[in-house]
């Protein structure tokens, strides 16, 4: 800016043009992308403990949000590697799940009430990487209006992970993988489908991103979140969220041309409760029940006995 101000104040005319550290920074190095991976492992660790004291504690009443918010971020702070949480955490019980950008607050907090949902959008920064994660969980009994949209939710998720797409489209040619299971019900949510991630620095990085607006090219080595969501104002809010790399391009079995494809960071279980088989094909229950077996044998190691024991059903083949 000093620079530019003097520039300007001379003859000359300032030509501003992208910065050429976007790019290089969005396209992460080997190096990073192993990074996240540990990370994501250390996190799921944390995400399994977490998820697993929730089950056995939210159905007996007597929590609020802020409990919970409380508990996730002593859970992840005993890690011993947590730098800072990626974010203030989301947490929105039953009809607080519907505000997007939810924040509790001491006059907002409300109790965690068995029989409603339960969105948990929340994130760590460790040294070796940045982690972003949505969960939306039933507490105690499930309510059956919710099955359907979370299914569908999921579906949208699921079709995203398994994309394959040629080099040079953009965030705005693949956001609508993510909607068709639920367009076809009459269901949107107005949110982008993604963000671009970082190595140890914004939780939303860009260029790239998942949305109708996002026109830059996705490369390999971009990090980006899949975050396919459905809101009911005054009932309930469902977000399922996963972050992602794109793996260098390569020739699917008996094509002929390059494809770009995302591999899957995060490791934590989605509530199988909430799954209506019944809407999923064949191919999506596999992808599901593949993730969960990958959870489920990634995380034991790094597991005390009773998670490990809640885990090991929580990823329960379909």
């Amino acid at each position: 800016a000093w620079v530019s101000d003097r520039i300007a104040a001379g003859a000359a005319q300032v030509a501003w043009e992208r910065d050429p550290c976007i790019l290089p920074k969005a396209t992460k190095t080997a190096a990073e992308i192993a990074g996240a991976r540990a990370a994501h492992l250390r996190d799921g660790a944390a995400m399994a403990e977490f998820l697993c004291w929730l089950d056995l504690t939210a159905p007996e009443g007597g929590l609020t949000e802020i409990d919970v918010v409380r508990k996730l971020e002593q859970i992840r702070a005993a890690t011993g590697q947590l730098r800072d949480i990626s974010f203030e955490t989301i947490c929105g019980a039953g009809p607080d799940g519907a505000i997007v950008h939810y924040r509790v607050t001491d006059d907002s907090n409300r109790p965690v009430v068995p029989g409603e949902l339960l969105l948990v959008d929340s994130g760590a920064q460790y040294l070796d990487g940045t982690t972003d994660i949505t969960r939306t969980v039933a507490v105690g009994s499930v309510p059956p209006e919710a099955i359907r949209p979370f299914t569908l939710v999921l579906k949208g998720l699921i079709a995203m992970s398994r994309l394959k797409w040629p080099a040079g489209l953009a965030g705005r040619d693949l956001d609508a993988t993510a909607r068709v299971a639920l367009w076809r019900d009459g269901f949107d949510y107005d949110h982008g489908t993604g963000h671009g991630i970082g190595a140890y620095l914004s939780v939303h990085e860009g260029p790239q991103n998942l949305s109708r607006r996002g026109a830059e090219p996705i490369l390999p080595g971009m990090m980006l979140s899949v975050e396919p969501g459905y809101y009911r104002e005054g009932a309930f809010g469902i977000r399922t969220e996963n972050l992602v790399v794109v793996r260098p391009p390569e020739i699917p079995p008996g094509g002929d041309r390059e494809m770009l494809s995302f591999e899957t960071l995060t490791l934590a279980p989605i509530d199988r409760r909430l799954v209506d088989s019944s809407l999923l094909d064949p191919a999506e229950r596999a992808w599901l029940d593949a993730y969960h077996a990958r959870v489920a044998e990634t995380l034991t190691p790094a597991l005390d006995a009773e998670t490990a024991r809640w885990l090991a059903t929580a990823c329960a083949p379909l």
